[in-house]
């Protein structure tokens, strides 16, 4: 239980420092960097001696390991994840408000619970682009609230909550005139750039309640983006530990991708050709022709990682009546025959063996037939490169709320797994 404290503990400090997609993509790279890792620019020559490496794209980042002795033919494991999580986008002219309030106008981003995210001080954090190109990370610390409406001004409320998209969710963030006042201004001062330099932004809305272990036995996680932060912190741990040391086999490879949330289709999301850019500039660098890259995709395993669920104890009719994972019972392999999910035999049977090797221990997870369920990375990456791919992450509680809920082992053992597959 000690080792499982001290990851979530880090695993706390890494959603913290990650508010956004780029924030977490930026993190990582420098706790890579600290742990020996180069890190390289996609418009510049790459190194094609063994070694660690990393490069950001955007809100999403890859890292890989050549050990020596990696040759054409050499295939990869891959552990891919997602950086983002539901949420709320400033849109243009986002200064809004009336009666005294100023206010934001926000997009809503993926699938947020709504109800989740009153009543919470919110920061707004992401990128500031300046015409020269250059962006500005920023992060403004507690700014924003969702107010809810008072019970005595809406008597019938608990028979059942209605939150309107564009009418209800509009945070305040200070009082005054909405004409004399400017949210870009304040994120400029924020980030320390001259507000008529903002040439462009991606900034988005994040709980600040910091990560917290609660229960009788100290068993829970409650946090912020666990899903799907969860994962790329595990594969973060895991690929920090391989790099001390692996030193033959597989090319070890952590993707951690943005937009899943909205369906990854972007240039920095996995129906976009990040992974493949990366993976085929590694084998050309090895000195594959195409024959030789093609050996090393069918010599290649990818273990998708994204949060999912464990049975509600109050609504158990919700999930399938014979597969009912729980908190703390380890990693859930995530099978669906429609193939919303990608594991298959062969797949289950490695992630099996993994498991044992690592001693921890796993849950399969399948739906409840009448209730479809998500999809993640995990079928676009087993498309776009014919690479065995199987689905694994953690089970939550309050999935895609503003605060999710977590068993403290299961990110450790998911993370112990990682390790296993890395240096294999």
């Amino acid at each position: 239980m000690s080792d499982a404290l001290a990851h979530v503990k880090d695993l706390g400090d890494y959603v913290a420092a990650s508010p956004s997609s780029f924030h977490a993509a930026r993190t990582a790279a420098d706790r890579l960097a600290a742990a020996g890792f180069t890190e390289l620019s996609e418009d510049q020559d790459w190194p094609t001696a063994p070694g660690r490496y990393v490069v950001v794209r955007d809100g999403a980042f890859i890292a890989w390991i050549v050990p020596e002795g990696a040759a054409a033919g050499t295939g990869f494991n891959i552990f891919g994840t997602h950086t983002d999580s539901p949420t709320f986008k400033l849109k243009p002219s986002p200064t809004t408000g009336k009666f005294g309030w100023l206010q934001a106008g926000v997009e809503v981003y993926g699938g947020p619970l709504l109800n989740s995210w009153l009543d919470r001080e919110l920061e707004l954090a992401g990128r500031l682009v300046t015409l020269d190109g250059v962006e500005h990370l920023v992060a403004t610390g507690p700014l924003l609230r969702f107010p809810q409406l008072a019970i005595h001004l809406d008597r019938a409320v608990n028979e059942g909550l209605k939150l309107d998209k564009q009418q209800h969710m509009n945070p305040v963030w200070g009082l005054g005139d909405p004409s004399a006042a400017d949210l870009l201004g304040l994120l400029a001062a924020s980030a320390g750039v001259d507000r008529g330099e903002i040439g462009g932004y991606d900034v988005v809305a994040a709980d600040t309640q910091p990560a917290r272990v609660f229960g009788a036995d100290s068993e829970f996680l409650a946090s912020g983006r666990l899903d799907n932060l969860s994962s790329v912190h595990a594969g973060l741990r895991a690929l920090e530990a391989a790099a001390e040391t692996k030193t033959a086999g597989s090319i070890a490879v952590l993707a951690a991708f943005d937009h899943e949330e909205v369906g990854s289709g972007s240039r920095s999301g996995a129906a976009g050709p990040f992974l493949e850019d990366v993976l085929a500039r590694v084998s050309t660098g090895l000195g594959a022709d195409a024959m030789q890259a093609q050996r090393a995709f069918a010599a290649s395993f990818c273990i998708s990682a994204d949060a999912g669920h464990a049975v509600h104890p109050n609504y158990a009719e919700r999930h399938d009546p014979a597969n009912r994972p729980v908190l703390n019972g380890g990693p859930l392999l995530k099978i669906n025959a429609n193939q919303r999910y990608t594991t298959d035999a062969p797949g289950a049977a490695y992630w099996a063996g993994l498991c044992r090797e690592a001693e921890v221990p796993y849950q399969e997870f399948v739906s409840n037939n009448a209730i479809p369920c998500g999809s993640t990375i995990g079928p676009l990456t087993a498309t776009r490169l014919g690479i065995r791919t199987i689905d694994v992450g953690i089970p939550l509680l309050s999935m895609h709320s503003a605060r999710e809920m977590a068993g403290v082992n299961d990110p450790f053992h998911l993370s112990r797994a990682a390790e296993a597959f890395f240096v294999r």
